[in-house]
């Protein structure tokens, strides 16, 4: 049950990057929650493989090409998906930073305390 809260918090935060950057655009509330399921199944099935393949590149930028990594998820579902465009590698990759960062503060509510 809580992925579904999971991919619902993406699903928002796509929509809202959406409506602040030019260079992405999503059809609705439906092709948001595509574009959170498409990502989160693209995170979990071709980043590990583009993650060990790059892991020279990886290390000698002290982590920075995950960012590199990250933007190609976004281009992939951009590819997968019709009612999701990104106009640029550049939109992708500030995109994907954003993402990143909003999807950690929506997913910090979803934290208990601890007791």
């Amino acid at each position: 049950m809580n992925w579904v809260i999971k991919i619902l918090l993406n699903a928002i935060a796509v929509l809202i990057l959406s409506y602040a950057l030019s260079g992405v655009s999503v059809d609705g509330y439906f092709g948001a929650l595509v574009v959170a399921l498409v990502i989160s199944l693209l995170n979990i099935l071709v980043k590990p493989i583009l993650v060990i393949f790059t892991l020279p590149a990886t290390i000698l930028t002290l982590g920075l090409f995950l960012f590199v990594i990250n933007a190609i998820i976004i281009l992939l579902a951009d590819k997968l998906i019709d009612g999701f465009s990104v106009a640029s590698f550049g939109w992708a990759l500030i995109f994907s930073v954003l993402l990143c960062i909003l999807q950690s503060m929506l997913h910090s509510l979803l934290k208990e305390k601890k007791k």
